[in-house]
């Protein structure tokens, strides 16, 4: 199976150019499985509920999924990209995916990082875990990566793959997800943007450094801080299902799940 993603550079509230900037980097690519940025189509720096209300989308009824859709009929492909969605009056920081038959799930970001709080309302839908043929996709947003139980849920959920779309500021994560991968025994592949963005007095610069991790924590894949890039790689998500690391370790069936607290203590 060949995978990839997509590094991009949004302009804030310009979505008709970001979504066909994003579509023309895929557009000669081969691979069956595109990973796209946190936010793609907006950008990320909102400064007011009002901008968060003008450039939200309900999922899939939007232009922007109208037009993903369409591509990935097209090209007969599967897309994740980040979105800022409306519904029910509320607002999230969500992605979703969507195939050649239109689309499949929409996972909101559980875990809002600072200003996010003031924006977003929290996700409200469980990690879910979809099987698209050549392998099963799950999906966390950006700052999930510092929780370990995001990838662990999709992993003891079945996923082989974890699409993350983000939007990188700390530079902690890249070799955050190296250790996601190793301990869940899942690909990964991270989808971040480039470039910065400066509004009403605070400035974001964003990290790059895209990248598609291996079961074992291989890096198979990274790019720059500063280029736009499509970078695709083959993968085998039958690997992903070996949970064994050891003649007697298994990741899985040696988990004491008994033992494990979540008692806060401070």
């Amino acid at each position: 199976m060949k995978v990839a993603y997509c590094q991009c550079n949004p302009a804030f509230g310009d979505v008709h150019r970001n979504t066909a900037r994003a579509l023309s980097l895929c557009e000669q690519s081969i691979a069956s499985l595109f990973v796209f940025p946190e936010l793609f189509s907006t950008g990320y720096l909102f400064t007011s509920k009002d901008e968060v209300e003008r450039f939200s989308e309900e999922i899939p009824s939007g232009e922007t999924s109208q037009r993903l859709m369409e591509f990935c009929r097209r090209k007969r492909v599967f897309i994740t990209a980040g979105m800022a969605e409306r519904r029910d009056g509320r607002f999230y920081n969500s992605a979703a995916l969507f195939g050649p038959e239109g689309h499949l799930s929409t996972y909101r970001k559980l875990h809002l990082f600072q200003d996010e709080k003031d924006w977003f309302s929290p996700g409200n839908l469980p990690f879910s875990v979809i099987d698209i043929g050549e392998a099963r996709i799950g999906i966390m947003i950006c700052f999930d990566w510092i929780f370990p139980e995001a990838a662990r849920s999709l992993a003891l959920n079945g996923a082989d793959i974890i699409c993350h779309p983000a939007n990188l500021v700390l530079p902690h994560c890249p070799d955050a997800m190296i250790t996601r991968s190793l301990e869940n025994r899942v690909f990964s592949i991270t989808a971040d943007r480039i470039g910065e963005e400066e509004r009403s007095g605070r400035k974001l610069r964003y990290i790059g450094t895209s990248q598609i991790v291996s079961p074992s924590g291989e890096i198979l894949a990274r790019s720059g801080e500063e280029e736009e890039a499509v970078v695709e790689c083959d993968i085998e998500p039958e690997k992903a299902r070996i949970k064994k690391i050891l003649q007697k370790n298994d990741i899985f069936l040696d988990r004491r799940p008994e033992f494990y607290s979540d008692r806060l203590e401070y």
